[in-house]
């Protein structure tokens, strides 16, 4: 998308920013292709860069503490648009987030939602969109049953080497490092694209996107298939990295199998949070030892988990390459946290499989 069409946005993320239930704010801090993101609303932060707060570098985002200052940053060109940031468990909103939402909407903002609860569906909040003229577009929302799309086995025409980033656990980095591939392989000269699986992928500009998991299961196989084989009937790129959901034995969000069966990789990415112990939100349900995970995948898709990618909450800096080590010796397989040391070495481990395909 060209920059000069990017919707100038704010995002909100109150109390939740730099938390597991701030990753749509995090995707967008990071990366997006759909809009200019003007500043971050979470005033436990207010004052602070956004990108130093999360990843220890400054990308001039600012956070702000309330709707209000987000609309007074830049007079000249305010934000059109409210990104709901947050992404709590079960997606749902809680009543000072409504409140604030109420409000940005009252001002003229149009509000973009990944959440479960609709705003679309709150008659109070339609009034007052209507009153000021504001858009309401929840991402999240199932699409129509006749608009849905049944397996037919059209994956098998895609030649484009597949890769699918999984996860040991929710809320674990899958999207973002399924962009840093992309990326990567875009920078080595390479055409690649994302299959964006969730609300994120969609904000952050994906073209080929599905929100899996407001889906009618009968049809979550063929929309992960119809989306990859859109993209290669579409760009013929020589990539396509497919976006992992929940992971394979979290207790309340299963995910990955539906992608290993309808999308059929011809490798996995495993991301890890090694200093993670139990199930994200799930006191009392450790995590299965990364080992037992990748028998799962292979065992599941006949495909190799190729490598292992980390992410690094709760180790301190000078823990991060003891711990890529360790998980390398652990797994036998290429270790890197691409945050940390980029994507050149991941993508390097990846391009032997192009000749595969």
């Amino acid at each position: 998308m060209n920059s000069s069409n990017k919707r100038i946005a704010t995002v909100y993320c109150e109390g939740a920013y730099n938390t597991t239930n701030g990753k749509t704010a995090h995707g967008l801090v990071r990366f997006t292709e759909r809009y200019s993101i003007q500043s971050i609303i979470d005033s436990r932060y207010k004052g602070q860069d956004a990108g130093m707060v999360l990843d220890g570098k400054n990308n001039g985002i600012p956070i702000v503490g309330s709707i209000m200052e987000a609309l007074s940053l830049n007079q000249k060109h305010p934000p059109t648009q409210l990104v709901v940031g947050l992404a709590p468990d079960g997606g749902r909103l809680d009543k000072n987030a409504r409140n604030d939402i109420m409000k940005a909407i009252k001002m003229g903002l149009s509000v973009d939602s990944g959440l479960h609860d609709y705003l679309s569906d709150d008659p109070e909040i339609l009034k007052a969109a209507a009153l000021s003229k504001a858009q309401i577009h929840d991402i999240r929302k199932p699409p129509s049953i006749k608009d849905l799309h049944f397996f037919t086995g059209n994956i098998e025409k895609v030649k484009a080497l597949k890769i699918a980033v999984l996860g040991t656990d929710s809320a674990v980095g899958k999207r973002t490092t399924g962009w840093r591939v992309v990326h990567g392989f875009r920078e080595a000269g390479f055409k690649a694209e994302l299959i964006g699986t969730g609300q994120t992928a969609w904000l952050q500009g994906a073209k080929y996107s599905l929100v899996l998991d407001s889906l009618v299961n009968d049809f979550v196989s063929g929309e992960i298939e119809f989306a990859t084989y859109s993209c290669w009937q579409n760009e013929k790129p020589d990539v396509i990295v497919l976006e992992g959901q929940g992971s394979l034995m979290n207790p309340a969000y299963p995910g990955g199998f539906e992608l290993l069966s309808a999308g059929r990789p011809d490798i996995v990415i495993l991301q890890h949070a090694p200093a993670r112990y139990e199930y994200d939100g799930f006191p009392g349900y450790p995590i299965h030892p990364i080992n037992q995970q990748i028998q799962a995948i292979e065992l599941l898709s006949g495909k190799k988990v190729v490598a292992i990618t980390v992410n690094h909450e709760n180790l301190a800096a000078d823990q991060i390459n003891e711990a890529c080590e360790k998980l390398e010796k652990e797994t036998g397989l290429p270790t890197s946290d691409v945050l940390v040391h980029g994507n050149e070495r991941l993508i390097m481990a990846l391009k032997p499989y192009l000749k595969q395909t």
